[in-house]
């Protein structure tokens, strides 16, 4: 069916996701809703920029849906292909970041998103990435073995062998070096997948956005109604830093959208609501702010003793 590649199936599967994801979150709130902003980009497409602010459950939950072209590629997308420089693109994709009140429920992110560059007189190189990261700021093993099982899950039906490789890119591509810290426990990290095609490339997209509900949401009800109180929220807050960081130095969603001119405020929607520094923060040996430290935020096979 898709033998070459086809923008806009890609393009109206990913309307939908937007909408049964906000949906699913709205119930999951209870409390609060999504306002839309829809807006254009000068230098061509647009999007529309979803946000819940101060929901029963959610503090701050974004999800993104956009859709840009323009006459060359921007240098984050071209830096890994130097050969595309100077093609006309255009990019779709949906990107949502979750961060719950409770310190007790983990930040979420997910990504899914489409590149095609073209120039006349050639075929047009595509691709597809994506995934799914975790960042929680108090550690619960039976919560990151489900995310991980789940991640499992979407990779399985493309060989055993993905789960493994998309995992480690994960735990790559979402490090602080500045500080030589992972900024959470992983999941799944893709890009550049065109191999084997463009049905199976966008069938591993989709998989990949289809079970980052099924594994985030039972962590969520599990987790929401934990008492909490100064201290958890002060650690939240540090912990929160880290995601700020992260995203302003090196995520290539939020550098491509800055250098491509897109809308500031949907890229920048993943911030968290409210964030802390402290110089020289330490928690102290045996807490469980420690604990995140020592056992969590450390390279480790989650699935191990499963396989």
């Amino acid at each position: 069916m898709f033998d070459r590649p086809d923008a806009e199936a890609v393009k109206a599967y990913l309307l939908d996701l937007q909408d049964q994801i906000c949906e699913t979150l709205r119930k999951t709130d209870g409390g609060g809703d999504f306002r839309e902003d829809r807006w254009e980009r000068p230098g061509g497409g647009g999007g529309r920029t979803r946000i819940m602010q101060d929901g029963g459950v959610f503090e701050r939950g974004g999800i993104n849906f956009s859709h840009v072209f323009g006459a060359a590629l921007p240098p984050t997308a071209s830096a890994s292909r130097p050969e595309l420089a100077g093609r006309a693109f255009q990019a779709m994709g949906v990107s949502l970041v979750v961060h719950p009140r409770n310190p007790y429920v983990p930040t979420s992110h997910m990504n899914v998103r489409f590149f095609m560059a073209e120039k006349p007189d050639a075929d047009p190189v595509w691709w597809f990435g994506g995934g799914f990261d975790l960042t929680p700021y108090y550690g619960f093993e039976e919560d990151v073995m489900h995310w991980h099982r789940t991640a499992r899950a979407a990779c399985q039906p493309f060989g055993e062998e993905v789960y493994p490789r998309y995992k480690a890119w994960c735990d790559r591509y979402f490090h602080l070096k500045h500080r030589d810290e992972p900024r959470g426990v992983g999941g799944l990290f893709f890009d550049d997948l065109s191999e084997g095609g463009f049905a199976r490339s966008f069938e591993v997209m989709r998989s990949v956005a289809e079970h980052y509900l099924p594994g985030y949401l039972p962590i969520v009800e599990r987790r929401r109604a934990t008492p909490f109180g100064e201290r958890e929220r002060a650690f939240q807050k540090v912990r929160r830093g880290r995601y700020v960081e992260f995203n302003l130095v090196y995520d290539r969603g939020t550098l491509f959208g800055l250098q491509s001119g897109g809308r500031t405020e949907s890229i920048l929607m993943s911030l968290p609501p409210e964030v802390s520094w402290r110089y020289e923060d330490r928690p102290a040996p045996g807490t469980p702010e420690a604990e995140l430290y020592t056992r969590f935020l450390v390279p480790r096979d989650w699935l191990a003793e499963e396989s």
